[in-house]
């Protein structure tokens, strides 16, 4: 039985996401945790990247899946079970920093994670804290459509088209929310150039 086991999920393992997803839609939790394991730490790492700080990343990641869970039976395409799971994961991520007091800093929603690299000179490190700092400042200062189209394309690497869908407005309107948010933020990071 311990073998066939086994053999399941090598299989499993090697199985393209059109297979896996109808499967776990099906109901198969094996197939599932396939898929958890293959773009666990995409969604992580680009949740990271969305919110900055790693304290909420897991409770946003786990509901996530969850919700992937609950609603994979709805998902059309099994081939494009990869993206749906970034457009989930974006969500619950945008929702949390919605949820967000609006006197919480942008500092850790922009901020790169700095590791403890022992060459970084004191003064690059509070230049650096100082550039994220004035950005905070600017990007707390645009519209929220803005702030979110922003965020989407320049933190999170959405195109034009994904973020139309995921915010549902016109791509044209995406277009015009970030033309103007990227002069508001060139212009006041000016200083900093």
């Amino acid at each position: 039985m311990a073998d066939f086991t086994a053999s399941k999920r090598t299989s499993l393992a090697e199985a393209d996401d059109r297979t896996l997803a109808g499967r776990a839609a099906d109901g198969d939790v094996a197939a599932f945790e396939v898929l958890v394991r293959r773009y666990g730490p995409l969604m992580r790492g680009y949740s990271t990247r969305l919110l900055g700080s790693t304290d909420e990343v897991d409770d946003v990641v786990q509901a996530a899946f969850i919700t992937a869970w609950q609603q994979l039976p709805t998902l059309a395409d099994g081939a494009a079970v990869k993206s749906w799971l970034l457009r989930v994961v974006n969500r619950k991520a945008l929702d949390r920093i919605r949820a967000r007091r609006p006197h919480d800093d942008l500092d850790d929603e922009t901020r790169p994670a700095l590791t403890a690299d022992r060459s970084v000179s004191p003064e690059a490190l509070a230049e650096h804290h100082a550039v994220q700092s004035a950005l905070s400042t600017v990007l707390a200062s645009l519209p929220e459509r803005q702030r979110q189209c922003w965020l989407m394309k320049e933190i999170a690497g959405y195109s034009y088209d994904q973020i139309a869908d995921e915010l549902d407005l016109p791509p044209s309107t995406v277009r015009g929310l970030l033309s103007r948010a990227r002069t508001s933020v060139i212009a006041r990071m000016e200083p900093w150039r």
